[in-house]
Order: C-alpha cells, then sequence, then structure tokens
C-alpha cells in the first residue's frame, strides 16, 4: 500500500552542445551524464551543468559532418574506464575517458542497428544490418555471429505428448472460433522495425524481439550466454517493437496492440505470455516508445507518445511508472511532457545504482533527474476520530481504506475517490479532528482536496456520500504544464490547512464551490528548493497572505507536521533533519518566528519501515522483528542498542513478524498495528507494547470495561486491572462491577487472580516505579481484592451477585467452602435458585471435595443437596450419614471430622464426651501426635493430664529429646523416671537435682554421681566430671586425675591444696606435665613442617593451574604435550572448561541427597596431590593453632621450676607463629578474592593476555568463596610468659 513520492528533481537546461541528443548512458561513479549526438559525445554534471569532456565524431570521419550519422547506442564501462559507442554505418567506436582519445575497435559492413552489453559487461551482442547478431566479448574479440530469424524453436523445444488435439480443447471465451487457424499480423506501421536486445539480470540469457521475414509480424527469441538459441515466443497479433527483461530474471516485458485496448504483456523465459496489464488509453491513442524496469524490479517505466498530433500538430509524450502489488498493477506517477517538441524526452533511462532514479534528456538539451522514494500516505489523527486511512495512488482513483473500521487488503479498498486525471500525489491534513480530509495532487497540476461527509452509510460506489468535493484548483500559469508537467513538488503536505505546492508557477485563480465550508485557517504552505513561504487561506472569498522566507541550506525532499506543538520537522536530500519552530500568527503585518535547528544522525540502517503514533517509534527491522520504543524514555544510545540485539530482547518492546513486513498504519486510540507483507496481502496484530499502554491509559482513566473486554480478547493477564494501580482499583471497585456488569465477566476476573505481581513479572513497565506498584493493603492480594469485590457486591445486589460472591469465597487463598456451603443452603426459595448456586459451584470445586467440605458443616440436607450431585452410589453414603443420625452431637462430629482427617477438630470434639471415652482420645494423641493440643484441653491437676504428659514424654524420648521428657515427667510428678531420662542424656545437674528432690539414698547418689561422671569423661568433659567426683561421689582424688587427664592444671591444683593431698603433684603432676611438654613440642615440630611442605606445594600448585590455563589457549584445547604433567582437575579451571570428570560427577551426586553432599564436599577439599580443589584445602589447613593451651602449661612448667622445658616450648611456638604470619601474604594473595587478573608482562602472549581477559572468573566457585577469606592473627590474646627467655 505504497506510493511513489517526488523527493527531489534537478533540472538542468539551455545546454549548448552540437547536435541533437540520440542516446545516453549514466557514470554511476561521477553522477555525470555522457550522451552522444551525431556530431559529438559529451560527458557533463546534471546538477551543476559543468561539462567534463566533449570529443568530436566527426572530426576523425566515424560520422558525417552534415548531422545524418546515427548513434545508435552508448555504454559506459567503468572497468575499462572507456565508453563504447556504436555508430549506424557499423563502427564501433572505444571513448577513453582517461586519455580522451577516440579508437575504432571494429567495423560492420551491413552497419548496426542495435548494440548492448550484458549486466556484467563481459559480453557485446550487436544487431547488423544483415538480421544478425553479433557476440563479442568486453576486449572485442568475436565469438559467434548468428542469424536472428531462425526456423527452429530452439532447445527448449515443448514436447507433445499426444494428448488430444487444439481443436478439442477448451479455449474459454474465445470460444471454438480459437482451434481455427488465424492470420498472423504484421508489425504495426509505425514500428521502426528494428530488432531490439535485452539482457537478463543475471547475464545468462537475452532476448531478442524482432520482425520475421516471412510474416512481417514481431517475434522474441530467446538466446543463452553462448548465443544458442533457447526458445521462441508463440504468435502475438499485435506484439509490439518494446523489449525489457525483468531484472530479477522472472519475466519479459512487451506490448501488444489488442482490438479493443492497448496492454503490456509479459513473457516467460519459454516464450509463453504469462500476465498483463492495460493501459489507461483508447486503443488508437498512443504508441509505447519503450520498457524501462528499474534495477530492483520494482517499477516499470513506459515511455509513450500519441499517434495524433495535438493542437500544434506535435503528439504529446508521456511516462508512466507502474509497479504491481497482489497480481494488480497501480499506475503510481503519470508524468506529461506536453506537445512542445523541444520538450519531448529524446532519451529516459534508470539509474543503475539507485533504483527510484530516473534521468531524462530532452530533445532541446534539458536534463532532468527525478529522485522518487517509497511512501505510504495515511492519515496522522491520534484521537478517536481519526478512521486510520490509508490511501493508495492508482491512476486516476485513489483507493481508501479505513484501518479502523475494516481491514481490506489490496487492491481492494473500502471504497474509491475517482478524478478526472491521474493522481501523482496524496495526502491527509494534519489538523486535529480533522485528519481524515485529504488533498491530491493530479497530473495536470490541479489540487482536490476532500473532506467527509455528513453521512456514513457508504457504497463502494458512491464517493459523494462520503466526501463531497470542494475543489480549490491551481492551475498553472499559461495553462499549460511547465517542465515536462511535473513541476517538481517535494513534500507535498497538508499542514493545518491542506495546500503546499512550490513556487515555480504562479496562483492565478482560485475556485471555491459552494458548500466548501468555512476555510478561515487554511493555510498554504510552499516549499521551495532554498526558502520556505508560508501563505495563510483567512477566508473562503478572499486571500491574504503573511510571508515569511526561511532559508535552508539544501534541498527539502519532504516534510512532517506535529500536531501537539505545531513544529514541522524538513528532511533535506542529504539526510538532514532541521526542525521549524512556528510562533504566533498575526492577521497584521507581524512576522512569523522561525528558527532552524539540525538534528542529523545515522541511528540504525536495518529499519525497513517505521511510523510515530502518540509517545512509540514504531518500526521494523530487516532481521523481521518489529519494536515498539517509547519516545518519551528513549535515547539515541537506547535505540541503537534496542535495533542491534533484537535476538536477545524478550520484553514487551519486540517481536517477530514475517518476513519481509512493513508497517501500514496504526488505528490511533487502538491496538491494531497493519502490516504489510511482500506479497501484498494485510495482517494486523496486536503489538503487546502498543496494548499495554492502551490499557494503562484506559485503567488510568478508569475506563474498566474498555481495559476488560481489550485484555480478554488479548489474552492478557487479568491480574492487570488490580496491579496496575491497587489503590486506585480498591478505591473504585463499585465503579468497576458497574461498568463491567456481566456475572461471567466478575467471575473470569476473579478466578484469574494469582498472588504474582504482573506489572514486575509478565508486563513490566519500564517508567514504573517498584512503589507504584505495591499492594493497596497489607495481605494477600486475592484475598484483599475476593474480600472487597465480596462487600461490594453485597451492598450492591447480592441477588445478582450471587455466583460471584461465591466465587469469592472459593477464590481465596484458603478457599472458603464451609461458607460457600452455607450460603448456598440459605439461597432457598430466593431469585437464584439453590440448585443452579450449586451447580455452579461444583464447576468451580471437585464435587468429592465439595461433598467432604459440605459433611464438615454437620449439616445433613446440604450433604444430600451435595452427594445427589456427585457420582457416588447411594447405597455408599446413606448407611454412613444413618449412622451419624444415630450418635451424640459431640460424638458425632467427631466422628465426622475424624472422616474428613481434621484431627484437631476431632479431637475436640471427643473431648467433650466424657471420661469414658478417654482410651479413644488416647489413642487418638497417640496416632496423630496431638499432645500438645491435648494437654491444652485438660486440667494440669486431672488424672488425664498425667497420663497424656507420661504419653508425650514416652514420645519425646523416641525423638532423641530426652531432656524435655525428663522435663516434663519431673512437672508431672514422675521423678523415678525423670531421672532415668535426664540420665540417659547426660544432663547431670539435672539429674542430681532430681535424684536431690526424690531424695536417694547416700549410696544411690553416690553411685549415680560415679556413672555421670564416667559419661563426662567420655565426652571430655573432665572439669564437669570432677565437679561430680567431688561434691557428690566425694572422692577427691578421682577429681584430681580426672582434672590432670584434661589438662586443667590450675584447677588440679586447686584441689590438691584444698583437700591437703601435696603427694599427687609428685606422683601424678610432673609427670603429666612433662609428658604434656614432650607431646606439645612433638606437635608443634610436626606442624612447622607440615605447614612448610603445605605453602611450598601451595607455590608448585599455582604455577601448574597459570601454565595449564595459558597452554589451553596456546594449544587450543587441552590435549597438548604436556597435559599428562597435570592432574585432569588442574586444567579444567579456566573459565571457559570450568569442571572435570570430579566435578561433574560430583554435581550428580550433590542432587541425592545431604548426606552425599557432605560426603562429597569433604573430598573435595582434599589435600590429595593433583586433586581438583587442592589449592583450596592447603589454605585451609595453613591456619593458625590455639594459644590458650600453651600459655596454661606454660605456667605449671614454671611453677615447678621446669624453665628450661618452658623456654624451649615458648621459643618454639613463637617461631612457629612468627613463620606462619610472614607467610601470610604469600598465601592470601589479593587475587583470591577479586578473581583472575589480566596476565600482562614481558613474558605474555597475545593468547594468554587474551585468555585472562575472557577468563573473568573467580578463582574458585561460588559457593567456596567463604574459604577465601585470609585469617587473621590474634595479636590481642597474650600468650608469653616475661619471666622466661
Amino acid at each position: 500500500m505504497r506510493n511513489l513520492s517526488l523527493l527531489q528533481r534537478f533540472k538542468c537546461v539551455d545546454l549548448s552542445f552540437p547536435g541533437s541528443p540520440q542516446c545516453f548512458t549514466i557514470r554511476s561513479e561521477t553522477g555525470t551524464v555522457l550522451v552522444a549526438s551525431e556530431l559529438a559525445i559529451t560527458e557533463f554534471d546534471p546538477r551543476t551543468k559543468e561539462v567534463h569532456k566533449e570529443v568530436s565524431l566527426t572530426a576523425e570521419d566515424y560520422l558525417p559532418e552534415d548531422g545524418s550519422g546515427v548513434v545508435v547506442a552508448i555504454q559506459d564501462l567503468p572497468d575499462q574506464e572507456s565508453v563504447c559507442v556504436a555508430t549506424g554505418s557499423g563502427d564501433v567506436i572505444l571513448y577513453n575517458l582517461s586519455t580522451s582519445q577516440l579508437e575504432c575497435v571494429g567495423s560492420v559492413e551491413s552497419g548496426l542497428t542495435g548494440m548492448t552489453w550484458s549486466p556484467d559487461q563481459e559480453l557485446v551482442t550487436l544487431t547488423t544490418g544483415q538480421e544478425t547478431i553479433i557476440m563479442m566479448t568486453k576486449d572485442f574479440e568475436p565469438i559467434t555471429e548468428v542469424a536472428i530469424n531462425q526456423d527452429d524453436f530452439g532447445e527448449d523445444k515443448f514436447i507433445t505428448v499426444g494428448w488430444g488435439k487444439k481443436e478439442t480443447q477448451f479455449h474459454g471465451s474465445e470460444g471454438k472460433q480459437a482451434a481455427q487457424r488465424k492470420e498472423v499480423q504484421p508489425a504495426l506501421p509505425w514500428d521502426d522495425r528494428k530488432p531490439r536486445i535485452t539482457w537478463r539480470g543475471d547475464g545468462q540469457f537475452f532476448a531478442v524481439s524482432a520482425v520475421c521475414p516471412q510474416t512481417g509480424a514481431r517475434k522474441v527469441r530467446i538466446w543463452n550466454r553462448e548465443c544458442v538459441l533457447q526458445a521462441t515466443s508463440e504468435v502475438v497479433n499485435g506484439l509490439e517493437q518494446p523489449l525489457c527483461w525483468k531484472p530479477s530474471g522472472s519475466l519479459i516485458a512487451s506490448t501488444q496492440r489488442h482490438p479493443n485496448k492497448h496492454s503490456v504483456v509479459f513473457m516467460e523465459k519459454n516464450g509463453l505470455l504469462h500476465g498483463d496489464f492495460t493501459l489507461p488509453f483508447g486503443k488508437e491513442q498512443v504508441k509505447v516508445k519503450e520498457l524501462l524496469w528499474n534495477s530492483d524490479s520494482t517499477v516499470l517505466a513506459v515511455w509513450m507518445e500519441d499517434l495524433k498530433p495535438g493542437e500544434n500538430d506535435h503528439p504529446n509524450t508521456y511516462i508512466q511508472l507502474w509497479t504491481v502489488g497482489n497480481y494488480h498493477w497501480y499506475l503510481k506517477q503519470s508524468v506529461h511532457f506536453g506537445s512542445e517538441p523541444l520538450r519531448a524526452p529524446a532519451c529516459v533511462c534508470w539509474d543503475p545504482e539507485k533504483p527510484l532514479r530516473l534521468h531524462l534528456l530532452t530533445r532541446g538539451w534539458a536534463s532532468y533527474t527525478y529522485n522518487w522514494g517509497w511512501s505510504t500516505e495515511r492519515s496522522h489523527g491520534t484521537d478517536c476520530h481519526d478512521n486510520a486511512n490509508v490511501a493508495v495512488i492508482d491512476g486516476d482513483k485513489i483507493l481508501v481504506t479505513t484501518f479502523r473500521q475494516c481491514v481490506i487488503p489490496p487492491p481492494m479498498c473500502a471504497f474509491e475517490l475517482q478524478l478526472p486525471v491521474p493522481v501523482n500525489l496524496v495526502t491527509f491534513r494534519s489538523q486535529a479532528q480533522r485528519t481524515n480530509e485529504l488533498a491530491a495532487l493530479t497530473a495536470d497540476g490541479h489540487i482536490y482536496v476532500y473532506g467527509q461527509g455528513e453521512s456514513r452509510n457508504l457504497k463502494r460506489d458512491s464517493n459523494i456520500m462520503l466526501f463531497r468535493i470542494s475543489h480549490l484548483h491551481f492551475l498553472y500559469s499559461g495553462g499549460g504544464v511547465e517542465n515536462g508537467g511535473v513541476p517538481g513538488v517535494s513534500g507535498f503536505k497538508v499542514i493545518s490547512a491542506p495546500l503546499l505546492k512550490q513556487r515555480q508557477t504562479d496562483l492565478t485563480s482560485v475556485d471555491v464551490s459552494s458548500g466548501a465550508g468555512n476555510y478561515k485557517n487554511f493555510r498554504i504552505f510552499k516549499t521551495l528548493l532554498h526558502f520556505m513561504q508560508c501563505l495563510f487561506f483567512l477566508n473562503s472569498w478572499c486571500w491574504s497572505f503573511l510571508r515569511s522566507d526561511v532559508p535552508v541550506d539544501g534541498f527539502v525532499i519532504s516534510l512532517c507536521h506535529s500536531l501537539r506543538n505545531g513544529t514541522v520537522a524538513l528532511q533535506l536530500d542529504d539526510g538532514q533533519i532541521r526542525k521549524i519552530h512556528m510562533g504566533h500568527v498575526l492577521v497584521t503585518k507581524s512576522w512569523l518566528v522561525c528558527s532552524l535547528e539540525c538534528l542529523f544522525s545515522q541511528v540504525a540502517s536495518n529499519i525497513s519501515s517505521f511510523v510515530v503514533y502518540d509517545d512509540f517509534l514504531l518500526l521494523t527491522t530487516h532481521s523481521h522483528m518489529c519494536h515498539c520504543l517509547n519516545l518519551s524514555t528513549l535515547s539515541i544510545k537506547g535505540l541503537q542498542s534496542a535495533l542491534s540485539s533484537d535476538a536477545n530482547q524478550n520484553d514487551e518492546t519486540v517481536r517477530k513478524v514475517e518476513r519481509g513486513s512493513r508497517i501500514v498504519s496504526v488505528v490511533p486510540q487502538d491496538t491494531r498495528l497493519i502490516l504489510q507483507m511482500p506479497r501484498g496481502n494485510l495482517e494486523t496484530i496486536h503489538h503487546q507494547a502498543l496494548v499495554l499502554a492502551q490499557l494503562r491509559k484506559w485503567l488510568d482513566s478508569l475506563r474498566f470495561k474498555d481495559a476488560f473486554e481489550c485484555m480478554r480478547k488479548l489474552r492478557i493477564n487479568l491480574n492487570l486491572v488490580y496491579d496496575h494501580n491497587p489503590t486506585v482499583f480498591l478505591a473504585n471497585i463499585e465503579m468497576f462491577l458497574k461498568q463491567i456488569d456481566s456475572i461471567n465477566y466478575i467471575n473470569l476476573f476473579l478466578t484469574e487472580l494469582k498472588e504474582e505481581d504482573t506489572t514486575t513479572t509478565m508486563y513490566p513497565c519500564p517508567s514504573r516505579s517498584a512503589s507504584s506498584s505495591a499492594s493497596g493493603k497489607g495481605g494477600k492480594k486475592v484475598d484483599i481484592i475476593c474480600d472487597a469485590l465480596r462487600s461490594t457486591m453485597e451492598i450492591l445486589d447480592p441477588q445478582k451477585y450471587c455466583l460471584c460472591i461465591l466465587t469469592s469465597h472459593v477464590r481465596k487463598t484458603t478457599p472458603e467452602l464451609e461458607i460457600a456451603l452455607q450460603k448456598v443452603h440459605e439461597l432457598r426459595g430466593d431469585s437464584v435458585s439453590a440448585e443452579e448456586a450449586l451447580k455452579y459451584l461444583l464447576f468451580l470445586v471437585n464435587v468429592n471435595e465439595l461433598y467432604e467440605h459440605s459433611l464438615g458443616t454437620y449439616d445433613f440436607d446440604l450433604v444430600l443437596m451435595v452427594a445427589e450431585k456427585s457420582q457416588k452410589d447411594p447405597k455408599e453414603y446413606l448407611p454412613f450419614l444413618n449412622m451419624l443420625k444415630t450418635l451424640e452431637p459431640s460424638y458425632q462430629r467427631y466422628t465426622i471430622d475424624k472422616h474428613l482427617k481434621r484431627y484437631r477438630k476431632a479431637l475436640h470434639h471427643l473431648s467433650k464426651c466424657g471420661e469414658e471415652h478417654f482410651t479413644e482420645l488416647l489413642n487418638l494423641v497417640k496416632d496423630q501426635r496431638l499432645y500438645s493440643d491435648a494437654l491444652e484441653l485438660c486440667s494440669s491437676n486431672s488424672e488425664q493430664y498425667k497420663t497424656l504428659s507420661v504419653a508425650y514424654a514416652e514420645h519425646l524420648v523416641e525423638q532423641q529429646q530426652a531432656e524435655q521428657a525428663g522435663l516434663l515427667l519431673w512437672r508431672c510428678g514422675e521423678n523415678a523416671r525423670a531421672l532415668q531420662a535426664f540420665v540417659s542424656c547426660t544432663s547431670w545437674r539435672n539429674a542430681l537435682a532430681v535424684a536431690t528432690h526424690i531424695p536417694l539414698p547416700p549410696e544411690q547418689l553416690t553411685l549415680l554421681a560415679r556413672d555421670l561422671a564416667e559419661k563426662l569423661l567420655e565426652a571430655r568433659r573432665h572439669t564437669q566430671a570432677a565437679l561430680c567426683l567431688e561434691q557428690y561421689a566425694k572422692d577427691c582424688e578421682e577429681a584430681i586425675s580426672a582434672l590432670i587427664q584434661g589438662a586443667a592444671w590450675e584447677e588440679a591444683l586447686r584441689l590438691i591444696y584444698l583437700y591437703n593431698r601435696q603427694d599427687i603433684i609428685e606422683t601424678d603432676l610432673k609427670s603429666a606435665l612433662l609428658d604434656a611438654h614432650s607431646n606439645q613440642a612433638s606437635f608443634l615440630e610436626s606442624q612447622k613442617a607440615l605447614f612448610i611442605r603445605h605453602k611450598n606445594r601451595l607455590t608448585v600448585v599455582r604455577e601448574l593451574k597459570a601454565k595449564a590455563r595459558l597452554e589451553l589457549f596456546d594449544e587450543d584445547g587441552p590435549d597438548c604435550a604436556d597435559a599428562e604433567l597435570y592432574s585432569e582437575a588442574s586444567s579444567v579451571m579456566t573459565g571457559s572448561h570450568l569442571g572435570s570428570k570430579y566435578s561433574r560427577s560430583n554435581s550428580g551426586v550433590s542432587s541425592r541427597s545431604s548426606k552425599n553432599r557432605r560426603k562429597a564436599e569433604g573430598k573435595k577439599h582434599s589435600l590429595k596431590e593433583g586433586s581438583p580443589f587442592e589449592d583450596i584445602a592447603l589454605l585451609n589447613d595453613t591456619t593458625e593453632t590455639q594459644k590458650h593451651e600453651v600459655h596454661s602449661l606454660l605456667k605449671a612448667l614454671v611453677l615447678f621450676q621446669f624453665d628450661g622445658a618452658a623456654s624451649s616450648l615458648q621459643r618454639d611456638y613463637g617461631e612457629l607463629l612468627q613463620l606462619m604470619e610472614t607467610a601470610l601474604p604469600e598465601i592470601w594473595t589479593d587475587n583470591l578474592q577479586q578473581g583472575q587478573t589480566p596476565l600482562t608482562g614481558p613474558n605474555s602472549t597475545s593468547n594468554s593476555i587474551m585468555a585472562s581477559f575472557q577468563q573473568q572468573r573467580p578463582a574458585v566457585p561460588q559457593h567456596d568463596t567463604e574459604a577465601l577469606t585470609a585469617p587473621k592473627m590474634r595479636i590481642a590474646v597474650k600468650w608469653k610468659l616475661c619471666i622466661l627467655k
């Protein structure tokens, strides 16, 4: 649904070159034109009129000086820096552009009628006066010469399989007469009878159209690159001379004159016809001189002139541009050149590099260069009054589709606007509330403005009912069509008032028809090549002008007007965008305030289409993505980032579209985005960003119904209604219910509720703060909404919203099924029957679950009502219900609760049934472990309380919680059992307290104390064991022995002197001190050796890992020659290969059980050489030993004058601590916690440096980071004795 808009036109007139132009070619490298006349070859720049080169063809007798010579073709050869010229006399001339030398590279005696080069310029084909084809290489070496007219069909001759004859087959509308042999009609009289050659775009085939000498009719023959005939076209009566092969290679275009029409026809490579379209002229009105495809095969130019002379005995000339879409051919541009001979085109061609640039040279030496561009003409309104109109030019018709009402694929449309002449440009008005109005510029220079009519009951063939024509005719001076009928209107745009023209023609008359309306505020903008002139139409009867000239450095090719702030953006031909700030317009002599600002900056080059709608920039890319970006928060860098990472985006701003999709329009105040596929059909999508933006607007304006219906249709999660603004929703629940006004919709909303905040998960809004999406009240979201809706519905109309109220109970986090069932039970006799409510409830809840909950209400009528709706057999539930009815109420409820496995309620009801059911209660408590609940139901002084406490204690003992069991037994008076529980868990203080409380006899108390002391010694709790032996067993010697065994030297001395047992010092204490000194000295020596060995090994391990890491990148993998020097794991610590056989199996083990995981963790930090994490194990093992033990031993040794032993121990321990302190910086380097630092230096290679940058990993996995905290020496602990040297 695109049109061709004229972006700019370069005009170069009054060129004083010798002769008259006969053919020309374009030098794409310099943009200059090489034109050949009967006298010379001239190169000039069409923009500056500067002549670069000129060489005479008559000086060296290539052409006669009387001007009778003919140049049949000219071709630029960039690779050879030359121009090849073919003359009618048979010479092939090569003009060297560097040396300006002419060279005749060949000559044909019979003369030449045409020359065509292959697209790759490797081959050249010449047609001679003897009706032959000469094929030569680019160096003009002959390859072959063949006759054009051959009797053979070609190598691709069709094969007849004998399935009937032509006379017996179906012939369509032509009837049986088609089977009869018809006479071949000769070529038309105005045919120049010269052969035409055209190459396919890939240079593999070329076609030749020539007049057959036998029949006098034209035939098309297809030849391959070796000049071997492939196929001959079928007989086509009325076939004319134009011939052009579509560069994409699919079709060959020519023209055919039928008895009743004039058509452009297409042939396939096999010579068969394949499609056509009719030219908008009478059958004997025009003749087609040439057909020209542009370089990308999107536009077909048709160059025509009238057969009959005009008023001044000269024919009119036309060039039409045609495009195809959805198998329909559209006339997009019609250029009329009038009947003046000097203004008629002599040469026409497309630019070889820029597909939409057309070059034209007139007979009067005027050069024109037209630059067209694709544009989609859509209305620019942003309110609901805009119909999202899109206008498509199709000759003298404007096809208008209103996408707000319907989506009609082209070539169909909602309605057509018929104009008297072809349309070249159409645009919509850019004024609020009037954006449905459009203006059209026709090929004869008139502008037609259409305003929307009052009636909206449209008919397809009635444009009067929709539009009333307000004919604002702008006639050109002299009544003619200046500059070839195309005044170069660039940037034609309806702004506020809908007219805009170039200054090159004067306004001579204005015709305002009746009923045209009030045009008091109409403005007419004139776009100039170097300045803009603003004109204001003040009323419908007179013209008054306020003029402001604003210089613009460059050619304006398009402009855009903002409805919001009134600014106008200009696009220049060099890519710059300039903005004009429009001030207040005064009717007096005040001037417009205008300023220019350059906004040029290239953002992206992969955009296939874009449109600005509201606050959004919508665009499609060549990677088949559709972006919807918010302009209010968008920056240039943000846009570039969004467009450079299509595949990585997973938010609402981007979505995939079909390959080659282009944006057609956006329906204002809606969520629809219209896309057109490459084949022409339309698709409507709802881009999530547009949808969410529109939903947020509706929710902010409290239009809940519009938002809800859109969300339901597009499957947007309905939680967004609440999550968008919880406070506003809760404050307007009544409005929400009244707008929705549908029980089904409210139920749907309730059933979709979930605790997730969709504004942070599913539909995040970039501009939304985190606090704005917080819940309106404390508590769970679903419960808040259900309660708020239910309370409002109960106030408004509880009968109407009965089912919704039931849904609000069921949908709570903890479903209130009993309350819902009770409300169903209460509905008997109401407008909404209980039967209907129960049926709806069964739709929400499983029937068996509902039966269980109905049973929990203890209402047997309700139970029967639900049971009847279930699939249960009455023989299953009726006996059970009858049995329940016979029971006492409390026991009945106990039985029901136990059946429903509601054991706490069952316990509560059973406790009311009397002491005769206590045994059953005790069994229930033991089975369901409801000890705490049962104790709360009994009096602390009752026998039942004691029995439950004993049962609870037995349960605690089984759960390895004997101390708590002892406390429970002690509390209820079971002292003996409490003592047993305390002893079993070595709770010696509680045990001795209970024993004293019983009280136990002294002998038993002594035995108990010795038993507890023995258990404490086994647990290495020597000080506590000594306390039991001293105070309760009255055995001070055993107590002192326990203290000496535990190295509690000071406490042992206290007891020795307390009980006057100095003999123990000599017998036990001194020897124990010497043994402790010897053991400590041996331990320190071994620790020192182990520390040094681990420190050295840590250095080796780090060197090996660094070497393995570098070789992994140098050797492109771990399979290098030195890989066997390291363990399997020592080379896997790189960032890209972190893992090994061990680590992979470990990951599998860790997922099985915590026991295996702990086992794997222990193995992982193994000190075995070559283990994966040996360095971490070494770090963990090189830690500081305890100081308190050494300090206590030193004091005891000094006390008993073992100064030598004490001094040596203090010296050895000090040396070990000094060794560890000095080694700390070497062991705990800084990069252990900062990750791998780049390896640079004189010995580093490029691979090693790249590897160090690419890794960027922590030295160990994430779960080992706590092991990398360097230990700190505890300087505050004073362990040395100053009295020792």
